[in-house]
């Protein structure tokens, strides 16, 4: 196989509440591929998040080491990881996370700003990666104008906007119904299918069986790391 696209050596992160020292992640150490399509499952309080937050780059490991692409991040600066995290990674979030006052084209359009990306050329790259999930003829409208699935297809289109290799969902389908959920999930099979390594973070176990691996955490550390022989393939049914 080819090279860990993340790779994780003995990642530890710890944070002082009071006088506790909460041990949020201990002795993590996985890889993961290109291409691969990973489900990170857990009990509240497992770590999960706190994995998603070093994973992509919002977070530093307190020990340990993080490699992205070959290249250490654990040690690096705020600014460094900003500029590796708009041009690595794409995050999808269970609250959207869009700003209302702007257009969906807009919206996605916002982290080719931190490119450097001229108006026309990001406009017309939005409206593009716009296109490419279903929302063609939603451009101009603000969130409040749209449902939660769409809403949800402007934040992973906003994901994808920057070409990223990998794509971090946090709970991407827990403000959704089941029918948009499977249209959510449809729309990950197709992102997976189209090259992008896909980590997804749920508690659901229905969503998790979409996934090609899924890794459980419980109390920071790693409890199962295993294969799905038979993952859930919305893209043959449709």
């Amino acid at each position: 196989m080819s090279q860990a696209i993340i790779s994780t050596k003995n990642l530890r992160k710890t944070y002082q509440m009071g006088n506790t020292v909460v041990h949020a992640l201990q002795d993590i150490s996985i890889d993961i591929h290109k291409n691969e399509f990973v489900a990170l499952m857990g009990p509240s309080g497992s770590g999960k998040s706190t994995l998603m937050n070093v994973l992509g780059c919002l977070d530093t490991p307190s020990s340990g080491e993080y490699f992205l692409n070959g290249i250490n991040v654990s040690t690096m600066e705020d600014g460094d990881l900003a500029d590796v995290r708009n041009r690595q990674i794409g995050f999808v979030f269970q609250t959207f996370n869009l700003l209302p006052k702007l257009t969906a084209l807009d919206n996605v359009a916002l982290p080719l700003v931190y490119r450097g990306m001229g108006k026309a050329e990001r406009l017309e790259k939005a409206a593009r990666t716009l296109e490419s999930v279903g929302l063609g003829d939603r451009m101009d409208h603000k969130p409040n104008e749209l449902s939660g699935g769409q809403r949800q297809r402007v934040a992973v289109a906003r994901a994808l906007v920057n070409d990223p290799a990998i794509i971090l969902a946090d709970e991407p389908t827990g403000n959704l119904d089941s029918k948009t959920s499977i249209e959510i999930m449809t729309l990950f099979e197709e992102i997976h299918a189209a090259g992008n390594t896909v980590i997804l973070v749920t508690h659901e176990p229905d969503i998790s069986e979409h996934a090609h691996r899924i890794i459980r955490l419980r109390d920071g550390l790693v409890e199962t790391d295993v294969i799905n022989e038979n993952p859930v393939k919305l893209l043959q049914q449709a």
